[in-house]
């Protein structure tokens, strides 16, 4: 069985930066939970107006799939930050414990004074 090659999308995505990946998906996110609240102002009027039962009922179905999906993306951006701030509070402990460990060497092989050598 021969092995499929990815597709170009699929390597784009998998070589961004998670912050990039973070601020791409918040406005998608953003806009499609905007544009699903419209849809559903939309199903809402043709409910008012006595349109057909299928019509705004297909109308207010379309509106919450926007709406969860903008939600689900909008998680998704906030996980990306999470990783984000997880990733830059272990760099900096990390980079604390090197320092400390580095003061300490210093002290052991820092010479003897004249009073600590009698």
């Amino acid at each position: 069985m021969t092995k499929l090659a990815k597709p170009p999308g699929q390597r784009l995505v998998k070589r961004m930066s998670t912050r990039t990946k973070g601020l791409i998906v918040v406005s998608l996110g953003l806009i499609l939970f905007s544009i699903g609240l419209c849809v559903f102002s939309v199903a809402a009027e043709a409910n008012q107006a006595g349109a057909p039962f299928r019509q705004w009922f297909l109308w207010g179905t379309y509106s919450l799939i926007l709406i969860n999906g903008g939600l689900l993306l909008f998680g998704q951006a906030v996980r990306y930050r999470v990783q984000i701030d997880y990733r830059r509070f272990v760099r900096r402990e990390l980079k604390k414990r090197d320092r400390e460990w580095a003061r300490a060497l210093q002290k052991r092989k820092a010479p003897l004074g004249k009073s600590e050598a009698k």
